[in-house]
């Protein structure tokens, strides 16, 4: 499987940077495309950047960790 340039932190945490500046900028200081961030942000939105290491410790599936992640909201 192919490395990832970003990690899963930044990969949770460039998406959430569009909410004070605009997409194209955003995708410009980080050097990604528009449309990674937001593919980035359709999976990864409900996500903070503490909850990154819920990834790695849990073996469970990924759709039960957002789901679990949504109904402890």
């Amino acid at each position: 499987m192919k490395k990832s340039r970003f990690t899963e932190k930044q990969i949770v945490s460039i998406p959430r940077e569009t909410d004070r500046d605009s997409v194209p900028v955003v995708a410009k200081r980080h050097g990604v495309s528009e449309q990674s961030i937001y593919t980035w942000k359709k999976r990864f939105g409900s996500f903070q950047s503490d909850d990154v290491a819920l990834l790695r410790r849990k073996p469970a599936p990924f759709k039960f960790i957002t789901v679990h992640l949504t109904l402890d909201a």
